[in-house]
């Protein structure tokens, strides 16, 4: 066997690798039961395949093959196991994985992903612990990588992890998707868990960069595998949400790393075909009857989109629909969204009033967009004195660098 031979196959091992080792970390989930023993049958069965295929050659269904040897693998890790535990625990989860020998040919791989989505996501984990599991598990991140992504120490993250790992076992939570009544709520929860990830890589909550572009790519692939496994309109209207975002990531900084404002952004950098695409997904989405939050925070991101430059945008529309937003989400941060479109549509005095109206009630008191937003709106009605004190109050509550250079430029220039 040459050397090239050899690389070759290499190159295959970690295409398929990288392609398939979700799905088949899915299957060898729901045939072995336990996440961990699952993890530990996927590595063997890409070990097999780097020691295998070069030898015999790369069988004609991968995903097949490897997960009927991760799943040999198991077995055997069981029966070693035996060794040393009670033997009726052992024998009762040898006979689960040996009776299921052939289930995972006859059941659907996309199902399996599904399964894995819902359970990643279950009510009784900590939110937190849902971010982690998903990124861990759907998304194949190390550890670290997600440690990094959300400023947290790795021993912590992977603290976290074993511990919603445990939950499920000890709980017995179901690797199931939900029932067709228990499906909305669920949904719900696993659609919030993908936009909070978009979040985090679409404007990151501290740190030195604006943009982690890598954690913003990885929820748009689970919005894509959401889409295709789940066709829901909210499902839809989250994934045109991201894209139509996600269009205009080169035009938000500069190269120095420097924040560029919406209105200020070179609009031929934005990504058409997200736009497209969005777009096309937001019609589909708000053609149901089931019309959500989702949906109608794409809307308005379309309308941004497709306005050739900032002076045509269409501010009457946005605050139409986020009038339709609040009705369905009574939130204070879709309230001071609404009041900012307000300030554009007429004028920021009428904005103005309404972004103080709803730091009186304190309910946004410590975030820092809101002091941002009411400083630029004193700032645009020359209140020089009052936009002064709340940048130094919205820069006291943001950790972000990109951001904190540029409310301290505001500060600087008034």
């Amino acid at each position: 066997m040459s050397f090239e031979h050899s690389a070759n196959v290499r190159e295959t091992v970690e295409a398929v690798y990288r392609s398939e080792s979700r799905r088949v970390l899915a299957t060898m989930i729901r045939l072995l039961g336990d996440l961990d023993l699952a993890e530990e049958a996927l590595h063997d069965a890409f070990r097999a395949a780097l020691e295998q295929w070069p030898r015999d050659g790369v069988p004609a269904r991968p995903r097949a093959w490897l997960v009927s040897v991760g799943r040999f693998k198991a077995i055997d890790r069981i029966r070693r196991r035996a060794r040393f535990e009670l033997v009726g625990d052992v024998e009762e989860t040898l006979d689960t994985v040996i009776e299921d020998d052939t289930s995972w040919q006859d059941e659907s791989v996309e199902d399996d992903r599904l399964r894995l989505i819902f359970t990643c996501c279950h009510p009784s984990l900590s939110l937190d612990a849902q971010i982690a599991l998903t990124l861990r598990e759907l998304c194949g991140l190390t550890t670290e990588e997600i440690a990094a992504a959300f400023l947290t120490r790795p021993a912590t993250l992977a603290q976290r992890i074993v511990r919603a790992k445990a939950k499920i076992r000890d709980a017995k939570i179901p690797y199931r998707v939900p029932t067709p009544a228990e499906l909305p709520e669920r949904l719900e929860a696993v659609l919030r868990v993908v936009y909070l990830v978009f979040n985090e890589g679409y404007t990151a909550s501290s740190g030195v960069s604006l943009i982690r572009s890598d954690l913003a790519a990885e929820a748009i692939r689970l919005g894509r595998l959401l889409v295709e496994l789940l066709p829901e309109p909210e499902a839809m209207g989250l994934l045109a949400l991201m894209l139509l975002h996600d269009s205009r990531r080169a035009a938000r900084s500069l190269p120095t790393g420097e924040v560029v404002l919406l209105e200020d952004q070179d609009r031929s950098l934005w990504d058409r075909a997200q736009i497209e695409e969005g777009a096309a997904l937001t019609e589909r989405a708000l053609a149901s009857r089931r019309i959500g939050p989702y949906a109608l925070q794409a809307a308005i991101a379309a309308v941004h989109a497709e306005a050739a430059n900032a002076a045509a945008t269409d501010w009457a529309e946005i605050v139409e629909l986020y009038d339709i937003l609040q009705r369905l989400e009574r939130s204070p941060v879709v309230e001071l969204n609404r009041a900012v479109a307000v300030a554009m549509r007429d004028g920021p005095s009428a904005g103005l009033v309404l972004v103080e109206a709803i730091l009186e009630r304190g309910k946004l008191a410590d975030y820092a967009l809101a002091h941002a937003a009411r400083a630029d709106l004193c700032r645009r009605l020359g209140r020089r004195a009052d936009a002064r004190a709340a940048y130094g109050r919205a820069l006291e509550l943001t950790s972000q660098a990109p951001q904190r250079r540029f409310l301290q430029k505001r500060l600087d220039e008034l």
